[in-house]
């Protein structure tokens, strides 16, 4: 895919991820995202792609435009979504919102985890955390093992996965609500969404709750709550405490696929990050 080369003149810098930057084009039209050195043309590559697999499926979401580079890293440019906010942006500037975005947030949720996604083009969940499981020289045989097993168990399922759901990753204009950062989009069990959810929503530091979805951990379990409730409109308390363990294994399963994933299947596994997968791994 070819890389079209962009002055960074033209643009200014609206935010900061783990492993990109943003720009905003000064022509008001288009946003750059790029990745931080170290992540290859094939990272920007991939994410684009499925970027333009989840709009053609009609989810909305900002239109990809065309892969992009400084001439040092890259990245692509997408649809910029003037006046946009994200619902934690919203919740962090007006607390009152917390319970009606997090209802609504519910609802697109479980709308988008009954939507069949385009399996001929997006990736199967379970093969992506099989693949960078598998890879990951630093984890121990017996824990790898382990998870293998318990990720052989795991039912197909082909309706659509957001890969990074969380309240931060939805924006709204006020007239359309869009999902954003789709690069892990991808099909399987929606308990592969919600276990991520469920342990950002419940287990982040505090600083880091800070820094994503700026809002504190008090706020975010109360979001969880709320979204736990409507997801599973209708059930009672105990059969939503229920749910929520069965998330516990896909927890572990995503912890270690996200981990291998950051550093490329290389490095050795920390002892709290044992413990954390152990503890999961029900």
């Amino acid at each position: 895919m070819d890389y079209q080369l962009i002055n960074l003149n033209d643009y200014f810098q609206t935010g900061e991820g783990g492993t990109a930057l943003t720009y905003n084009n000064k022509n008001g039209r288009t946003l750059a995202k790029l990745f931080t050195p170290g992540y290859g043309a094939e990272s920007a590559e991939r994410e684009f792609r499925v970027n333009q697999v989840v709009y053609a499926m009609g989810i909305p979401t900002p239109e990809p435009v065309r892969l992009v580079t400084d001439g040092t890293r890259y990245g692509a440019e997408y649809e910029l979504i003037p006046n946009k906010r994200s619902f934690t942006r919203i919740i962090s500037q007006e607390p009152e919102q917390l319970e009606p975005l997090s209802i609504r947030f519910a609802r697109l949720a479980r709308e988008l985890h009954q939507k069949p996604a385009d399996t001929g083009r997006l990736p199967d969940m379970r093969e992506l955390v099989r693949y960078h499981i598998s890879r990951f020289e630093g984890l121990p045989q017996d824990l790898k093992d382990r998870l293998l097993a318990r990720l052989d168990s795991i039912p197909a399922s082909a309706v659509c996965l957001h890969g990074d759901l969380h309240i931060g990753n939805i924006i709204t204009d006020g007239t359309r609500d869009l999902w954003i950062d789709v690069g892990d989009f991808a099909y399987g069990c929606p308990e592969w969404d919600l276990g991520m959810m469920y342990y950002a929503d419940h287990f982040m530091s505090e600083e880091r709750a800070q820094s994503i979805f700026h809002v504190g951990m008090d706020t975010l379990k109360k979001h969880w709550a709320l979204f736990a409730r409507e997801y599973w409109s209708g059930e009672p308390a105990a059969e939503i405490a229920a749910h929520e363990k069965t998330l516990y294994p896909f927890i572990a399963l995503k912890i270690t696929f996200l981990v291998s994933k950051l550093h490329d299947g290389k490095g050795s596994v920390s002892e709290p990050l044992l413990n954390m997968i152990n503890a999961y791994l029900r």
